[in-house]
């Protein structure tokens, strides 16, 4: 959520949707579905802080071909040398360390999984940024970067990370495994269905995907709407159509989260803070299903006004079926037609079977 925090303290912003990049990840998509797919997140994360009221008049989305585009320009005056002196500065060991955390690795890596930290490094200079903003897994691209941008004559910049939020089950979370994510035009049957198969051991805290989903988004959130709700209330303004915290009524003011539980298992429960919520899932003091149960109800709130909008978007499904094309569209299932081979000489379910008799005598 720093990227919220950031624009709400009127940053600049800038998003890469690195079309390129991911292109170049052991080509993940063709560049054509890659170029409708970074649209279509456009279409998303737009709606998204829509949605959440924040302000985008100082955010600015930029794809990773433009700049490409800068960097192979031959006729550019600056770009021409510094490419070359990138590509003699470099070691295979450091490009190939750089991107071990963020490519995906394969018994026969292509040449193109070492050009990606490079690019990633500059796009720090063409995008003419302060700094770079990731999860803990761009921790050695951030290294790379802070190392070889001053060998080229460039400013080393600051980098910000934030913890990597695990997947539904426990491992990381991946674009490519479906399971592992709420995709956020997922249905709440879809929701519901993943959110129950996820793994959430009792008292672990630490691989939990669906608790860190709480801290990660859902808190953040809810703290979000008590801010807004606030700031209307002192304006004197209407607070009945804005969106509410995710907690059940009669909860304390303090509340930014509760679990709903009927009265003959104990009633709600309320927590002030994730630092709370954590505390007691780790001394075993809430149920996994319990916990389950609260994170669907508000997955399945804040999706619902997202897909609304998608619904009425006939701009925004096209790039959608562009961007992910089904299986029928990408290739057209023929049925195989049927040919009669007839079977050899005295083959086949129809030849006649010579009388045991008239079998031939071994001579």
């Amino acid at each position: 959520m720093l990227e919220v925090r950031l624009l709400r303290a009127r940053v600049e912003v800038t998003i890469l949707l690195a079309d390129v990049h991911a292109f170049l990840d052991n080509l993940k998509g063709p560049l054509n579905l890659v170029g409708f797919r970074t649209k279509y997140y456009e279409y998303l994360i737009r709606t998204v802080l829509e949605l959440l009221d924040i302000p985008t008049d100082k955010l600015t989305f930029v794809t990773g071909c433009l700049i490409i585009g800068r960097l192979l320009l031959p006729t550019h005056p600056r770009l021409q040398p510094r490419r070359l002196r990138l590509a003699a500065t470099i070691t295979e060991h450091d490009a190939k360390k750089a991107g071990a955390e963020v490519g995906q690795q394969v018994e026969r890596p292509l040449l193109s999984g070492l050009l990606y930290p490079c690019l990633q490094a500059l796009d720090e200079e063409y995008l003419d940024v302060d700094f770079q903003f990731g999860g803990v897994d761009q921790r050695k691209i951030f290294t790379f970067a802070e190392l070889y941008l001053p060998r080229l004559g460039y400013t080393k910049r600051a980098h910000l990370m934030n913890p990597m939020v695990p997947g539904l089950g426990g491992g990381k979370m991946s674009a490519s495994d479906p399971t592992s994510k709420i995709d956020l035009l997922g249905t709440p049957e879809v929701v519901k269905k993943k959110i129950k198969a996820a793994f959430c051991e009792e008292g672990n805290i630490e691989e939990n995907g669906v608790l860190s989903f709480v801290g990660a988004v859902i808190i953040p959130i809810s703290e979000l709407r008590k801010e807004r709700i606030l700031a209307a209330q002192q304006k004197q303004e209407a607070v009945e159509n804005l969106a509410k915290p995710f907690v059940v009524e009669g909860a304390p003011d303090d509340a930014v989260f509760s679990i709903g539980r009927d009265e003959k298992w104990g009633g709600p429960s309320h927590y002030s803070s994730f630092k709370a919520l954590q505390d007691e899932f780790a001394e075993k003091k809430v149920h996994p299903g319990d916990l389950k149960n609260a994170v669907t109800k508000a997955i399945s709130e804040l999706l619902k006004p997202i897909r609304a909008k998608y619904e009425v978007n006939p701009e925004w499904k096209d790039i959608e079926a562009k961007a992910y094309p089904s299986l029928k569209d990408e290739k057209a299932v023929k049925k195989k037609e049927k040919v009669y081979h007839p079977p050899p000489p005295g083959k086949g379910r129809n030849t006649a079977k010579p009388p045991a008799g008239d079998a031939a005598a071994p001579s």
